[in-house]
Order: structure tokens, then C-alpha cells, then sequence
């Protein structure tokens, strides 16, 4: 199933968890199935630290019972129920377990954000139709929640003020022009406002939304400040609230849901091998071809893996594709844990390519020697890394250390510019300085015996070893790249010279004969075949 989205008013879906940190700690204990085990367990609250005073900044539901609050003294909570179970808090494994769900819920729309330290923002315009309207995808969505033990609230709304204040309050879905409607006789906390602004505005008898509403734009402002009129602005649809989301947005995806969930790799290589055919018909249709994709797997208990790859030449053909997906998968065999099993497997294409075409033998699809040069790199990346293969690039500098990087293989066109020769113009052959064929990553120093102060080597030590030089040609004078901010060296002059067994190397003096404190030194760059 290819995700398309329709073009339709904007619906934002605010996730709400309210016993998010006391759910962290009871899914630690007891697994997924904690709730069901729950009803003879002591009332949990979480402390923190605030001003010299241990304080409660989660608790579950039945600490609410007892009238526990947030913000309320540990002390005090303990006078009052002596039984009640106390944990320290730990901001960020409550982090990692909401980036998790943030994670999962990547299956509903790929515009997920994080909203606070216990809520999210989905933003699913175009999306509903896909789970069969948005009744039906709020109630996937909880359930799924809930088997995994999370009490959710949700808001659905088409501004993300109005969804956060739904899912806060209770509030059914928020029909299209209908926030200033519902959000009228809620409280001011609706509106996401700081605490202090909050205190204030009640102080003066603004202790609902709508009584913001009515009041005029301007006191308003001079009194409480403009992000008090931003964030009514924002609630109400009259300006524009972005949601920045968490993953790139992939430019195609394909996906397949299951009934009953698969575990085995094999299976995953299959339906693969499937999606990548349906993936090849988006991309011929928009002329191009994938440079990176992604393969994610969702598993029923809410983790996801992903898994990327990346290619040399823009590709198509599902046979590749699912041979390099082959060689990942055979790497990460041990580290991917199907657990329950995986109820969602969905191929993107993360960045893509202008795909040339070319004609094939008609017996089936036939690779050119640079082809199989680059599908061969790329098999052999997915197994062991980027970073395995490596291609040289030209770079312009005159240090000849620097005139080349090596950077993962990709298969980059090297396009020659020639320039045009006037008919009126002299025929100029120019004959570049002879280079070695082996070039060291960077200089060794050597020993050098030369007449000063600009003779060639006449003998030279290098890696214990003692050389005689029987014949010199230079120097040629390569000096410093003194733009550079960070640039130390000095002017060189390279020799290339030949020992008595006929073997020739490339050295050069850095610095100049003269100056006592800083006397020149003597490296040897690379060798001669």
C-alpha cells in the first residue's frame, strides 16, 4: 500500500500520557503485562529535587485517588499514606520511552513530534482514510496504547493548541472552524500558558478563555505581554503553529500491514522483495531513482527497527534492492530481537536521484562494468559500513597531502571541462611535475646529508636504513597555503632523487638554511615506481 496523502483541512492529534513516569517503572518490574497485576500494589509516586525539598513530580492513579498531588511535598505525602511506593526520577529514561512511542507512532503519519516531557503531535492530514477515518484510527491508536500498558488520553483538532487542550480536557474531536466554540469555557491553563502569566490573569478576573476572547487585543498585550495573544492566536487557527517533526519526512514509502505478525528474517526478505516492486513503479512514474532507503519494522509490543542503506548509482530494479537489504539484514541478524513479532514492515525512500535511462538486452536486465563496480561497493557497504570502501577525490591545494580525500564510495560523474582553444591562440603543451605513484598519508622525516644552503640530498636516513643518492632532479618550490587560518608549515623544495639500487623517492626541504632557531627539515613524501 503506497502512502498517499490527500489534500484536506489540517488535523492535528495531540497524545497525551499523564502517568507516563509511573508507567516507566511498573513496565520495568512486571513487562508488558503490569496492568493486570496491578490491583494489589502500593500507590507509586516519583520524587525530584526542588529548592532543598524532595517533591512529587509523577504519581499513578491510585495515588490520585489519595489526593496526592504534583508539586505536593514528599514529606507531607508520606505523613498522609505511609504505605505509598517512592522512586527517584529520571528524566531521561522517561525521554528515551517517549522517543520510543514517538517512534512507533511514525506507522500512523510520518509528522510526529515530541510536545513536553509526556505528549506528542501527530500531524495526520491526508492520513485517516488509511485506517478508515479518523474514529477508527484514534481507536487502533489507544488500543494498541493500552495493550502495551499506557493509559492515553487524545485531542483531534486542526491546531495543535486545540488538540493539546482536548486531549487535556476530555474533549471529543474538534470538528474543522469549531475551536473558539469549544475552547470558550475552559480554563486558562488550555491555553498553554506560563504559570505566572496564568496567576495574573486570574487576579483580574480572566479565569476562562473566553473571557480572553471578549477582552480587547491591546491591554491585553500591554499588560500580560504578546505571547499571551500568540498563544490564543495559535489555538484558534488564526496564525499558524508549525510541528517540527522527529524523522525526515521520506519522499515514497510502501508499506504492509498483518492480521498475524511474522518474526522470522526470512519473511521480511519476502515481503521485501514485494515492496520493492511496488516502490519501482513510483519512481519510474517521477523519473528518478533511490540513493538511500530505509527499511522499518514494527514490532506489536511498540519497539521499531530501522535499517538503511545506502546506493552508488540511483537504483530501481527490485533484484538490488533486496540484495543489499540481504547483506544488512545478514550483519544485523543478531541485533534485531522480533520479539512478539512485527505487524508492519514499510520500505522509504529517503533521498532520491534523476534516473537515466538505458536500454537492457531483452533477456533481462544487464549490468555495465561500472555497474557492477558500484553494486558490488554497495553490497559490501551494507555489510560492513560505509566507510569500508573508500574513493579518491580530487582537491584543490597545492600540499600534496591535501590534493586528494578519500570519502565513502559513490559513484560521482567526473565531468572534464575543456575549455575551447581560439583558432588565433598558440598550441601550448604543458608538461605537469612528475608525481610518485604512491603517495604516504602523511610526510616521515628522514636524515638528510645536502651541500648548503639549496643542494640536492646527497645521502639520507629513513626508517633506520642509510641511502646513497647517485642522481637529484629539482627542487621544484611548492609554498605555503597561507590563506589558511591554521596554516604552520613552511615553503618546501621537493627533489626527486634515486639511490644505488635504482630506486627513486620524493623528498623535500621544509624551511630554509640560515636561521639558527629554525632549522629546516627533511621529509620524504612518497616513491617512484
Amino acid at each position: 500500500m503506497t502512502s498517499l496523502f490527500r489534500k484536506e483541512s489540517r488535523r492535528i492529534l495531540a497524545v497525551w500520557f499523564p502517568y507516563l513516569g509511573t508507567e516507566r517503572i511498573w513496565r520495568q518490574r512486571f513487562g508488558r503485562s503490569w496492568r493486570s497485576k496491578r490491583s494489589d500494589k502500593p500507590p507509586l509516586v516519583i520524587s525530584h529535587h526542588e529548592n532543598n525539598t524532595q517533591r512529587i513530580s509523577a504519581l499513578d492513579e491510585q495515588a490520585e485517588v489519595l489526593h496526592l498531588k504534583r508539586g505536593m511535598g514528599l514529606a507531607d505525602a508520606r505523613a498522609m499514606h505511609p504505605s505509598v511506593d517512592v522512586v527517584e526520577s529520571d528524566p531521561e529514561a522517561e525521554r528515551k520511552l517517549l522517543e520510543s512511542i514517538a517512534d512507533w507512532c511514525d506507522r500512523y503519519t510520518p509528522l510526529v513530534a515530541i510536545e513536553g516531557s509526556d505528549g506528542l503531535f501527530l500531524d495526520i492530514t491526508g492520513c485517516a482514510h488509511l485506517f478508515g477515518g479518523e474514529e477508527m484510527m484514534l481507536y487502533d491508536l489507544v488500543s494498541r496504547l493500552s495493550g502495551q500498558g499506557f493509559d492515553t488520553r487524545t485531542g483531534l483538532a486542526g491546531t495543535p493548541g486545540a488538540a493539546w487542550a482536548a486531549a487535556r480536557y476530555r474533549l471529543p474531536p474538534i470538528e474543522l472552524n469549531g475551536e473558539k466554540e469549544v475552547l470558550a469555557p475552559l480554563p486558562l491553563a488550555a491555553l498553554r500558558l506560563d504559570e505566572d502569566v496564568r496567576i495574573k490573569l486570574e487576579s483580574v478576573g480572566l479565569r476562562t478563555v473566553g473571557a480572553i476572547i471578549q477582552t480587547p487585543r491591546a491591554p491585553l498585550a500591554r499588560r500580560f505581554g504578546a505571547r499571551l495573544l500568540i498563544r490564543l492566536d495559535q489555538a484558534l487557527g488564526t496564525i499558524d503553529e508549525a510541528i517540527s517533526p522527529r524523522l525526515p519526512v521520506a519522499a515514497l514509502s510502501v508499506e504492509r500491514h498483518f492480521a498475524e505478525p511474522i518474526s522470522l528474517i526470512e519473511d521480511v526478505e519476502r515481503i521485501l522483495w514485494s515492496l520493492a516492486g511496488n516502490l519501482k513503479r513510483d519512481l519510474e512514474r517521477r523519473g528518478e531513482g533511490a540513493r538511500r532507503l530505509q527499511l522499518s519494522l514494527f514490532r506489536v509490543d511498540g519497539a521499531v527497527s530501522r535499517i538503511a542503506v545506502g546506493t552508488s548509482r540511483p537504483m530501481r530494479e527490485p533484484a538490488f534492492i533486496a540484495r543489499l537489504f540481504h547483506e544488512r539484514l545478514a550483519t544485523l541478524a543478531g541485533d534485531i530481537d522480533a520479539g512478539y513479532g512485527f505487524d508492519l514492515v514499510r520500505l522509504s525512500v529517503l533521498a532520491t536521484a534523476i534516473f537515466d535511462e538505458t536500454q537492457s538486452d531483452l533477456a533481462g536486465v544487464e549490468l555495465d562494468a561500472e555497474e557492477n563496480i558500484a553494486l558490488f561497493a554497495d553490497r559490501v557497504r551494507a555489510r560492513l559500513g560505509d566507510h569500508v570502501i573508500l574513493r579518491p577525490f580530487m582537491v584543490e591545494s597545492h600540499i600534496p597531502e591535501r590534493a586528494v580525500r578519500l570519502d565513502p564510495f559513490t559513484d560521482v560523474s567526473v565531468r572534464k571541462t575543456v575549455r575551447a582553444i581560439k583558432s588565433d591562440e598558440p598550441s601550448v603543451t604543458y608538461y605537469p611535475p612528475e608525481r610518485p605513484l604512491r603517495l604516504f598519508r602523511e610526510p616521515e622525516p628522514v636524515e638528510v646529508t645536502a651541500e648548503i644552503p639549496e643542494g640536492p640530498p646527497a645521502s639520507f636516513r629513513w626508517r633506520r636504513s642509510a641511502y646513497r643518492v647517485v642522481g637529484a632532479e629539482g627542487p621544484e618550490r611548492i609554498a605555503p597555503e597561507w590563506w589558511r587560518k591554521t596554516e604552520t608549515s613552511a615553503t618546501r623544495d621537493y627533489y626527486r632523487v634515486e639511490d644505488e639500487e635504482g630506486r627513486r623517492y620524493w623528498l623535500f626541504r621544509e624551511g630554509f638554511y640560515g636561521d639558527p632557531k629554525n632549522m629546516p627539515k627533511w621529509f620524504v613524501q612518497g616513491l617512484f615506481p
